[in-house]
């Protein structure tokens, strides 16, 4: 029968839960949670709980299908405990991108979404999993893991130097990723 790792399940279901509180309470909510550049509206518990907001019903369902894809996959391999700090490190190290960023251009709007901590998910699986294969939705082309991240990350890459889509937090993405890639460094032991 199949069953999402526990932690895995707990994000995906914590992510919905505060969707559902953000549609009942608005700005109420995401104004002291999301993640704002150092300034008047900046908490020291943003850097965490900005992951779990999401600013549309399809942002929190591609998070979390790509939670679901590879988040289980990883958990099983390392285990609930390891997964979940390297989750919160992806998220933390996106997040100090992000505020690394808004502090160099200036610009001031608030970042939502678990996408930094996906990419480092996306990372971790394609380390773990090399030869399997991603299938992309649009166009339909299969790709090894390794190669999508690579292809995906030069993408953001691309996206966040040109700015040619704004909205979009392309740094905390490859935030993510690097501190992923940091973390897996640190826990082989800079091998």
């Amino acid at each position: 029968m199949f069953s999402l790792p526990p932690v895995t399940q707990a994000l995906i279901l914590a992510n919905a839960i505060v969707f559902l509180l953000q549609g009942l309470l608005g700005a109420a909510l995401v104004i002291p949670f999301a993640l704002w550049p150092l300034g008047p509206n900046f908490m020291p518990w943003q850097p965490i709980t900005y992951a779990f907001l999401h600013g549309s019903l399809m942002h929190l369902l591609f998070n979390m299908f790509g939670v679901f894809m590879f988040g289980s996959d990883v958990e099983r391999v390392w285990g609930s405990r390891p997964f979940l700090v390297y989750y919160v490190a992806c998220a933390l190290s996106a997040a100090a991108t992000q505020l690394i960023v808004t502090g160099i251009t200036g610009t001031v709007y608030p970042t939502v979404g678990a996408s930094g901590a996906l990419f480092g998910l996306l990372l971790a699986f394609a380390m773990l999993f090399p030869h399997r294969t991603v299938m992309l939705i649009f166009p339909p082309i299969p790709l090894r893991a390794p190669v999508f991240v690579t292809l995906y990350g030069a993408l953001e890459l691309v996206l966040g130097v040109s700015g040619a889509a704004t909205g979009i937090a392309h740094f905390a993405h490859l935030g993510g990723l690097v501190g992923g890639w940091l973390m897996i460094r640190y826990w082989r032991g800079w091998r």
